[in-house]
């Protein structure tokens, strides 16, 4: 039997996330749009929810794509609040397309999102060594300076739980405890 993390345990759905994808260092743009949407999604709801419904908001949200998603009219985003596959809060939907046109805005800047976001980290994993679940802290300094620029930016739901939330699921942070069989294969994406 494999040694996960203990939050992906029992969940099958966790389990394939965390087997496949957690920490996995990450650097196209469309889907690092996609998880900051998401990690917003997410705010005061479980991931497992989130998880769920992602088909759903990759169908709704064009794929990801900050382009298309920049280019959304006030009456696509209503409508969408009637689409039971995704969270239908007025603000976290609105945000999306506030957020693709300051994404879009950090892309020209420096090039792609991927230069923008790896700058918070040096440009490589932050390797931790956790022993158990309850020392993964919930945000870090570079989190907090990550969510401070983007909000400085105009993003919205971008605090730093949400941001270091972010940073783990797209291989920035590397929490996967110790005893995990994911901490040393992820090590090896570096």
């Amino acid at each position: 039997m494999k040694i996960r993390c203990a939050w992906a345990n029992g969940n099958i759905l966790y389990e394939h996330y965390h087997d496949e994808e957690w920490g996995i260092p990450l650097h196209d743009d469309n889907e690092l749009f996609g998880y900051l949407l998401l990690e917003g999604a997410q705010a005061g709801l479980s991931w497992q929810t989130i998880l769920n419904k992602r088909d759903n908001y990759r169908k709704a949200f064009a794929g990801f794509d900050p382009n298309k998603v920049a280019k959304f009219t006030k009456e696509r985003l209503d409508s969408m609040l009637q689409d039971p596959g995704i969270i239908r809060n007025r603000l976290k939907v609105y945000s999306a397309a506030t957020n693709a046109q300051k994404f879009i805005n950090i892309q020209q800047e420096f090039g792609s999102f991927d230069a923008y976001q790896w700058q918070f980290v040096d440009g490589k994993t932050t390797q931790n060594n956790w022993k158990t679940l309850h020392e993964v802290p919930v945000d870090s300094p570079e989190a907090i300076t990550f969510s401070k620029d983007l909000v400085k930016r105009g993003f919205k739901f971008v605090g730093p739980k949400i941001i270091y939330a972010h940073m783990q699921a797209t291989g920035m942070v590397n929490d996967h405890v110790v005893d995990c069989f994911r901490h040393y294969q992820v090590q090896q994406f570096v």
